[in-house]
């Protein structure tokens, strides 16, 4: 329910931008391919983190002190928020430029917001397997009537 508000929150602020900036006689962000590469560069590098991780506890059966845990989940959770907003406010961005569409500008700028959307959506994906990554095995979280809501467990 929490990404979905940031992702909410997201569009709302990517949909104003527009008419925001006219209302300022500011000329609108042009958005390049670097922001999508930039969020799809960090969503591979925290999937791998994610994939290293659920390997080394899950299969190798490995252990990890408290604070490299905590660290990975503070990772995730930034991750998560980051991503979630930035798909958002790029989604929301190419969201106003469809009806220009038609237009050089404007497919441009369709385009390039709609692919740092996904780039966005995928840092999401992979901030969450990081997390789903740090749950220990066999411990609290495995158990629903633990009452801690799934959180996941960073001790070992």
């Amino acid at each position: 329910m929490f990404v979905i508000a940031l992702v909410g929150v997201g569009i709302v602020v990517g949909v104003l931008l527009r008419p925001l900036s006219t209302r300022f006689d500011a000329t609108p962000p042009q958005v390049g391919w670097g922001a999508a590469t930039m969020l799809f560069v960090l969503a591979v590098l925290i999937g791998g983190l994610a994939w290293n991780t659920w390997q080394s506890l899950h299969k190798k059966k490995q252990r990890m002190t408290s604070e490299h845990g905590v660290k990975l989940l503070a990772l995730s959770r930034s991750s998560l928020i980051v991503g979630a907003l930035f798909a958002g406010t790029y989604a929301g961005y190419a969201l106003s430029y469809l009806d220009d569409f038609d237009t050089p500008l404007g497919s441009d700028r369709v385009w390039h917001a709609g692919f740092a959307a996904l780039a966005g959506l995928l840092l999401v994906t992979a901030a969450l397997l990081l997390e789903h990554a740090c749950r220990i095995p066999g411990g609290e979280d495995d158990d629903p009537t633990s009452g801690n809501g799934g959180a996941a467990a960073s001790a070992a």
